[in-house]
């Protein structure tokens, strides 16, 4: 149905896997292109602002409540026994003045060793307004996505977890709305998906400065197709591999800084090439099972190893803090110029006093009048209650060795 197209296009935009307008408009399309595609794509645009102002890293960073986003493993290593986050986001703000991200999440510490937490993400796509054949107006109407996110998470030892996560998606584009006697309806959509995610934090004494180096990884969104009328033409939704290391040094008991680094890969075919009839001349179907298309993903590309390298984004940041109050950030994210094109600089401000925090940052591009210039994300943390103290079976554990 050409309305959804249009729509999918609409929101590959929103977050920037299409070009900019100066080099191929808004909803055209550049042959030299290889962007791979997804439903649903809100599921990997960054929520919190401590992340956004590190150039999108996260998977390794210190765990905090928006850890049920980057690496749901790393709600295990907190202390307090519970907290919760909401970010806001308005969305390109250069085009339109109605959209934006809302992100709030929220766990709880069942034991020293054990935490659960849910999470919940709204993207508003703002108002756009529906016509027949003939131009007439229709009515109005609010496409939105939703996500909605359960998480377990627990320490295996002193110095590493796992976490699950299960998710329910809800995608409505287009309200049911049909354009004339014979169309198909435009229903929305519905998919669950799970994470699995993975955490290691090891302390360190390095040149006499105490030192935490920390690896995270997360696979994320493994699930069904998203279809919103026809299953026949379900897309892929964007299961993701991230994988991250962070080092955090305390210089003295009054500054603190952290390196970070992550790297992301679609999990999902790449497209392959076609001819004027639409057969496929090189790469491989695209149309495979979940596990198929997963691992598959790997060596599917039709340009071989360098195309699968160029399927890689790069993310990497630096914060600084003095004395846990006030905190600077800094960071840039790669994406190659035919899987995309985003690239752009952050920077960040953080501040926390006692039990509230907030977070700043402000994105870069390095594409003049690119859609996202001059995106904003505001972030306010809360912890409460106090630190969880009772004997855990991983302290027992490296009591004993």
């Amino acid at each position: 149905m050409r309305l959804i197209q249009i729509l999918s296009s609409l929101l590959l935009l929103a977050i920037s896997h299409s070009i900019t307008f100066a080099q191929i408009g808004v909803l055209g399309q550049d042959s030299t292109r290889r962007v791979i595609s997804t439903a649903v794509s809100f599921l990997t645009i960054t929520p919190d602002a401590r992340s956004a102002g590190m150039g999108d890293v996260g998977v390794a960073l210190s765990p905090d409540a928006n850890a049920t986003h980057w690496n749901p493993a790393k709600l295990a290593f907190l202390e307090k026994t519970m907290g919760m986050s909401i970010s806001y986001s308005p969305w390109l703000q250069k085009l339109v003045n109605d959209m934006s991200i809302a992100y709030l999440s929220g766990y709880y510490k069942i034991s020293k060793q054990e935490a659960v937490a849910m999470s919940l993400r709204y993207f508003n796509m703002g108002s756009i307004q529906f016509t027949d054949l003939q131009g007439r107006l229709q009515q109005d109407f609010n496409p939105r996505e939703i996500a909605l996110d359960g998480t377990y998470s627990r320490k295996l030892s002193k110095e590493f977890s796992m976490a699950i996560t299960g998710r329910f998606v809800h995608s409505n584009l287009a309200g049911n709305f049909s354009n004339g006697p014979g169309n198909v309806n435009a229903t929305p959509g519905n998919v669950v998906a799970a994470d699995i995610s993975a955490y290691y934090e090891k302390k360190k004494i390095i040149g006499m400065i105490p030192t935490t180096v920390a690896f995270g990884l997360n696979i994320s969104n493994i699930g069904g197709r998203m279809t919103y009328n026809n299953p026949t033409t379900a897309d892929y939704i964007p299961t993701n591999l991230r994988l991250g290391t962070g080092i955090t040094a305390e210089i003295d008991e009054y500054n603190k800084l952290t390196f970070a680094l992550d790297i992301n890969k679609l999990l999902v075919p790449t497209p392959p090439i076609r001819n004027g009839q639409g057969q496929i001349i090189k790469g491989k179907d695209p149309d495979r099972t979940l596990v198929s298309a997963m691992f598959g993903s790997f060596n599917d590309a039709p340009n071989g190893l360098r195309e699968e390298i160029q399927e890689l984004m790069f993310a990497m940041g630096a914060e600084y803090w003095y004395k846990d109050i006030f905190a600077l950030r800094g960071g840039y994210f790669n994406e190659n110029t035919i899987k995309g094109a985003r690239k752009y600089f952050t920077l960040g401000l953080g501040f926390r006093y006692q039990k509230f925090g907030i977070d700043f940052a402000y994105m870069m591009p390095t594409i003049q009048n690119h859609p996202l210039a001059d995106t904003m994300r505001f972030t306010l943390l809360f912890d409460f209650g106090r630190s969880k103290q009772e004997k855990s079976v991983t302290d027992e554990e490296g009591a004993v060795q």
